[in-house]
């Protein structure tokens, strides 16, 4: 194993680096995007993509609709697959909404147009949502 490829016990590499070696992101351009948009912290601060982590570092990622809070338990300089890259950090992501509770967009007919007022208050009140007046 060439040693960029193995985990490493000290030192630091950025955070978009990292994250996207740990397969936290499927690229590295979406994790630097994550960075840039704010979706990243290290230690309750917004990160940007060439912020230095280490270990022991609390890294929060916003990444598809779900929270991801890990702890950096070994430091990654590239790549690596599944089973080395669940070794690199503890997970202590709350667990993901059940499907049943995740929200429901209302779904319209194709080529029937803007909903109607009628149609608004019907939707707001399967919502679950009190009608604005």
């Amino acid at each position: 194993m060439v040693s960029g490829d193995a985990p490493q016990a000290e030192g630091s590499v950025r955070v978009d680096v990292w994250i996207w070696s740990v397969r936290l992101t499927k690229t590295r351009a979406q994790a630097a995007a994550a960075c840039r948009a704010g979706h990243v912290k290290v230690g309750g601060e917004r990160a940007k993509p060439a912020q230095a982590v280490g270990v022991g570092d609390e890294v929060r990622l916003r990444h598809a609709g779900r929270d991801r809070v890990v702890v950096v338990s070994k430091i990654v300089k590239k790549r690596v697959g599944p089973p080395v890259a669940v070794e690199c950090f503890v997970d202590n992501s709350p667990p993901p909404p059940p499907r049943e509770l995740a929200i429901q967009v209302p779904v319209r007919d194709r080529g029937t147009g803007r909903p109607t007022k009628r149609d608004r208050r019907e939707m707001e009140r399967l919502q679950g949502r009190s009608p604005e007046l």
